[in-house]
């Protein structure tokens, strides 16, 4: 029980006060940091506004930060309200991933049948197109996906479904 006599004696001191303030202190100073750190706005509310669109009267990606009252399409660098959510595609012409996506617009957004397909590699985008995972084949070629429709109408839903 000495140990613990000792503490008890040495935090009723003006010293073990200040210790145990300081402790304190500290503790919230950690958590608060803690906290801001995994739930704050930080990096994950940056992401989130920070977005590439597509000017589709150029074709060119731009850069573009969301804020309250922006309404798509967006204004675009060439002047006109032509800025569209650009979908990045993140595949080769041969069904490799690669780790420098290109922007896409896609037809839906400037009323254009049919699905879209990729510029630079010739494959199939749609909205919220996900990024490859392992195990995951590559979205189809439009030479691909005209096989698989066999002369059939391209749907609506802008994907080929």
């Amino acid at each position: 029980m000495l140990p613990m006599n000792g503490l008890r004696e040495f935090f009723n001191s003006p010293a073990g006060k200040a210790t145990a303030i300081g402790l304190v202190v500290a503790a919230l100073i950690l958590a608060f940091w803690s906290f801001r750190r995994n739930f704050g706005g930080g990096d994950g509310a940056t992401f989130s506004r920070d977005r590439t669109y597509i000017d589709a009267a150029t074709g060119k990606p731009f850069e573009h930060t969301l804020s309250v009252g922006d309404v798509i399409p967006l204004k675009a660098p060439s002047g006109g309200n032509t800025g569209y959510p650009a979908e990045l595609c993140y595949w080769t012409k041969d069904g490799k991933p690669k780790t420098n996506p290109t922007p896409v617009l896609l037809n839906d957004y400037v009323h254009k049948p049919g699905p879209t397909f990729c510029p630079d590699c010739g494959r199939l985008v749609r909205m919220h197109n996900p990024a490859p995972a392992p195990g995951v084949k590559p979205p189809p070629t439009k030479e691909e996906m005209d096989k698989r429709q066999q002369g059939r109408q391209w749907s609506d839903t802008g994907d080929g479904r």
